[in-house]
């Protein structure tokens, strides 16, 4: 009997161990790379807090308010965000500072949605290099869906081609004689623009773009280039401006009484940092597109996704401006990250979350407009590929037409 009961209790003492080591196995599946811990994900972010493109730095601050949200019920598998955001100023150099000090003495995960097609250009080798993600970046520059060389790097919002593509379209069946004036930013920005432009109006684009004027950041003010462009007898005005020059254009069309239909880039089109301050009566009839709803449209006052956004505002960025397109943007591309970093589960190397944010099928944000999803794969980094026309009228923009795909193949 005594051997029996030895034995009985050397297989029970087995079984508590078996058992003890099925319980620890989920801990032993945890995966981690440099930013990531049991309790913590670092992020790191670039913002042009600054400088020319200081509008966009409430992208960032809407984005440090929603992971403090996150942070406040919990975090993500029981991990709170550290979002470290730096201002560039919209310079390039600056640029390569920051990301550098965000990768090499902040240690973060990885940068996620820095801001503008200079600055990102700058850092994207580096990024790659060092096999850290340069993930959701905020610009729409074509460049950013290239997976096979540059496997770290992918955008979020539909990319420049795409969009005026769209204009081209629009132009071809409603004004196919336009005689056209460009104003573009002198960068990868503004020329990827005018590519789609010329790409999207094909043979015709020759005849039908008859002016191509181009500006610096660094100008003060566009006002000459804008008096130049009417000269030309253009009775069509494609506008490719960040937003500070976007409301210097709109107030100097008018002023100069240049009549001609005006189409402004959709990173231009907020209520409240362009239409606003270059007065709604100078802003009547503008044509832009959109992929987000818009705060000031009636329309979405009933909506869930509206008031959960609105509240978030309220809640937890009262000193946002809710009538900008920016919070609406950090919001959204904020809501994306979450999706992709609760698709990670335990396993937070870099190479995991680019893995999962290629892996968003038919995924949706709630201030997408219906009829728009999010959809990426191993061989697609562009998230979103569709809008929809919109015209200025009153204090608002208004949608019209059919939601649009501008998939640009090859």
């Amino acid at each position: 009997m005594p051997v029996i009961a030895t034995r009985l209790a050397v297989a029970s003492t087995a079984l508590v161990l078996f058992a003890a080591s099925i319980a620890a196995a989920p801990a032993a599946d945890k995966k981690y790379d440099t930013g990531a811990t049991d309790t913590e994900i670092k992020i790191g972010n670039i913002m042009p807090y600054s400088g020319p493109a200081s509008a966009y730095g409430q992208i960032g601050k809407t984005e440090a308010a929603y992971f403090r949200k996150i942070n406040a019920e919990g975090g993500i598998n029981g991990r709170k965000i550290n979002f470290i955001s730096y201002d560039d100023g919209y310079s390039p150099p600056k640029t390569v500072e920051q990301a550098r000090k965000l990768v090499e003495s902040d240690e973060v995960l990885f940068i996620f949605n820095s801001l503008g097609t200079p600055p990102n250009s700058a850092i994207h080798k580096y990024m790659n290099a060092k096999k850290v993600p340069q993930l959701f970046v905020a610009t729409g520059a074509t460049k950013w869906n290239d997976p096979q060389n540059f496997p770290w790097t992918m955008g979020w919002q539909p990319n420049y081609q795409s969009e005026s593509r769209i204009y081209a379209k629009y132009l071809l069946k409603e004004k196919p004689d336009a005689k056209i004036a460009v104003l573009y930013q002198n960068d990868d920005y503004g020329k990827d623009y005018l590519k789609g432009l010329k790409d999207g109006l094909g043979a015709k684009a020759a005849s039908m773009i008859i002016a191509e004027e181009s500006y610096e950041t660094t100008e003060p003010t566009i006002d000459s280039h804008i008096v130049k462009l009417k000269s030309t007898g253009a009775d069509v005005f494609v506008d490719i401006t960040t937003p500070k020059f976007a409301a210097q254009a709109i107030r100097k069309a008018h002023e100069i009484d240049w009549n001609a239909l005006h189409i402004l880039n959709n990173v231009s089109a907020s209520v409240g940092s362009v239409m606003k301050p270059a007065g709604f009566e100078n802003a009547q009839g503008i044509i832009s597109a959109a992929y987000l709803k818009d705060v000031s449209d009636p329309q979405w006052k009933d909506d869930a996704g509206m008031k959960q956004f609105l509240d978030f505002m309220a809640k937890d960025f009262p000193e946002g401006d809710k009538l900008a397109n920016e919070p609406v943007v950090g919001y959204s591309v904020a809501q994306t990250l979450v999706q992709v970093l609760k698709q990670c589960g335990d396993d937070l190397t870099r190479e995991n979350v680019m893995k999962q944010a290629a892996n968003l099928k038919n995924f949706r944000v709630e201030m997408l407009l219906p009829g728009i999803t999010i959809n990426t794969s191993p061989s697609d980094f562009a998230p979103i590929s569709q809008l929809q026309l919109q015209r200025f009228k009153g204090e608002k923009w208004e949608l019209f037409g059919d939601v649009i795909s501008g998939d640009v193949g090859g």
